[in-house]
């Protein structure tokens, strides 16, 4: 039986994903709240959200994407029926946060650390994830991904320095961990493909170089030849964060993903921040098309 892989939010993350997931021999479509708005790649069929709930029947494997509101997960709110009634599914993958971990004060979590979120936002995505693993009932594989910081092509620090807009906000010891969108894609698309259980399983997408924000600004503007955007205290930078900026700053941990890489079989195209920019930088100097924004 074909593979039918069907993203429910078909953004930034979502096409890297359903990109991979057509090499990889699935047949693919994606959901848009406004699919007159927006672009999929090649050979992925563009569906809107609200009309999603044939294609959810039919599909072998499903990839939520979307961040819960106050009224709980979108795709669950929308086509909890069309869920129940898929009898070919066999997959399903939610993208959560890393931030159900709340604040560890730099310290390390890794797969099997309890969740313990401190922000609302967190709190969501947490009750999201048991919300998933009530829906399903065990009757087909979950994979809960909680996910880093995602960078890439036409979303990184590059970008920041280009603009103008970068700066060092200087805090040490406060780490953020971190994730290319295209290895994000290859350990959505390896669960997918592989071997499965019933229980919900958690997979960590974040790289192996946690680091401080301005040693990724200062090696962005290394690689671009540009001067050293303008350091900034902490404390300073504080009064004009926005209060979801002040959210990510609120909090300091280190995560580890080597259970992960080892259960998928792979290990990350970029392990940190160094790799990565270099990698979008060749890219953008080859001429290579950029991931829709």
């Amino acid at each position: 039986m074909t593979a039918r892989l069907l993203i429910l939010g078909l953004g930034y993350a979502g096409q890297a994903i359903a990109a991979e997931a057509l090499r990889a021999g699935f047949h693919v479509s994606g959901t848009s709240r406004n699919p007159e708005h927006a672009v999929a790649p090649e050979g992925v069929a563009l569906l809107r959200f609200t009309e999603a709930g044939p294609a959810i029947a039919a599909a072998t494997h499903l990839v939520a994407t979307a961040a819960p509101g106050e009224e709980g997960d979108p795709v669950l709110a929308a086509h909890a029926g069309a869920i129940a009634g898929a009898r070919d599914l066999r997959w399903v993958g939610y993208l959560s946060t890393t931030g159900v971990y709340g604040d560890r004060d730099g310290g390390w979590v890794d797969e099997r650390t309890p969740p313990a979120p401190g922000q609302e936002r967190s709190r969501r995505r947490l009750a999201a994830e048991q919300a998933w693993a009530a829906a399903l009932g065990g009757r087909c594989a979950l994979d809960l991904f909680r996910t880093a910081g995602i960078y890439g092509p036409g979303r990184s620090a590059l970008d920041e320095v280009r603009s103008g807009r970068a700066r060092r906000v200087l805090r040490p010891g406060h780490s953020f961990s971190r994730i290319h969108v295209e290895d994000i894609a290859r350990a959505v698309v390896a669960a997918a493909s592989g071997p499965q259980g019933t229980a919900p399983r958690v997979l960590h997408l974040a790289d192996d170089t946690p680091a401080e924000s301005a040693a990724v600004t200062e090696e962005a503007a290394r690689l671009l030849g540009a001067p050293l955007p303008p350091a900034v205290p902490f404390e300073e930078a504080w009064k004009g964060m926005s209060p979801m900026g002040r959210g990510f700053w609120a909090e300091n941990r280190r995560v580890r993903s080597a259970a992960t890489q080892a259960a998928l079989g792979l290990s990350w195209r970029y392990p940190g921040f160094r790799e990565g920019l270099a990698a979008i930088l060749r890219a953008e100097q080859a001429g290579e098309g950029l991931l829709q924004q």
